[in-house]
This record gives C-alpha cells, sequence and structure tokens, in this order.
C-alpha cells in the first residue's frame, strides 16, 4: 500500500509533471473551447471544484452545470459518477468535461458509459488523464490508461482527437493523455 503521509516530499520530476499536466489541461480546455464551442450551449463539467474548471475556457452564453461525488462540493448534481441508476437525463448535454478524473473512479466504464448516455448525438466530451504521475488526491487514485485503453473505454464514440504529453526523458510513457470524442448521431 502507498505511504500517504502528508509530510512525504513530492519529488522534482513529480512537481515538473504536475505543472506539465496542469499547463496542458489549460491549453486542452481553452483550444477545444476555441474549436468546438457553439452558442447557448449546455456543459457538464464532472469534479472540477478543486480545480478552475471549464467556466473560464467557454462562452459566457454556455450554460455550465457541475456534477462531483463530493456533497460539500456545491455542485449542481452530487451523484456518483460510476453509479448504475445514474439520475441525469440522457441526450441533455452538447458537451462533457472531465479532466483528472477517470483515474479516481472505481468502475470507469460504468463512468463512460455514463457521460455517453448524457451526451445529445453529436455532442462532445473532453476528457484529460494522467499517466506517468504520481499516486493523488482525492484517493482513491485507482487507474491509468494508455492510449489503447482509452480507445477501448471510448469505443462507443467517434475520438475526434487522442494526443499524448510526451514526458521528453521517457521513450512512451507519456505524462498525460488528452482526448476529444462525439457521441455518434
Amino acid at each position: 500500500m502507498a505511504n500517504n503521509n502528508s509530510h512525504q516530499k513530492i519529488s522534482s520530476i513529480d512537481a515538473a509533471h504536475l505543472k506539465k499536466l496542469r499547463d496542458n489541461i489549460e491549453n486542452f480546455l481553452s483550444n477545444a473551447s476555441d474549436r468546438y464551442a457553439q452558442p447557448n450551449s449546455l456543459l457538464l463539467d464532472i469534479a472540477p471544484q478543486v480545480h478552475k474548471g471549464a467556466k473560464s475556457f467557454f462562452p459566457e452564453d454556455t450554460l455550465i452545470e457541475t456534477l462531483d461525488i463530493d456533497p460539500k462540493s456545491n455542485a449542481t448534481y452530487i451523484e456518483d459518477l460510476c453509479s448504475q441508476n445514474f439520475t441525469l437525463d440522457s441526450n441533455k448535454y452538447d458537451y462533457v468535461v472531465c479532466t483528472e478524473v477517470l483515474e479516481h473512479t472505481l468502475q470507469p466504464f460504468q463512468a463512460v458509459n455514463n457521460i455517453f448516455n448524457i451526451l445529445k448525438p453529436g455532442g462532445i466530451t473532453f476528457v484529460s488523464t494522467p499517466f506517468n504521475l504520481r499516486i493523488h488526491g482525492p484517493l482513491p487514485d485507482c487507474w491509468r490508461f494508455t492510449e489503447h485503453g482509452l480507445r477501448e473505454l471510448f469505443k462507443k464514440f467517434d475520438i475526434l482527437e487522442l494526443n499524448p504529453l510526451e514526458a521528453p526523458d521517457r521513450f512512451l510513457m507519456p505524462i498525460q493523455y488528452t482526448l476529444i470524442a462525439a457521441k455518434p448521431y
């Protein structure tokens, strides 16, 4: 079991990777909004409370709702993304933003299935997930997904982009993946 002592020092490589990852998410969401945002859209931002979230990247006329499992988060919806009895309406959202969440889910296939169900046909999801990053909170931190794993998780979608954030010193060991995928019409 991993040692979760808060007094442990974060290594310089982990600090550098975390900074690159955070910067990459900001660039990813900015570019996604510039390329895909349509006027008067409805977006669900999954678990954004601890971080910047999608709000500052999408146009002001984008209605943004939030979802989080934590009842203290003040999210629009308090619910487990992995629930078999997920209550959000099907075919409701134009966009779903899910950055740095899937590694914390207990049932990632169910989580992605729920994202698929709540997107409108033609709706787009913007996803990021770490690969070469230390175990981090909120716990549990359960998974690391390769490109192949993400393709399997999102096989019901049309994958528009799947990009690694390369670690210059580690061949085939990217820091993070970003994915843009659409629900087919």
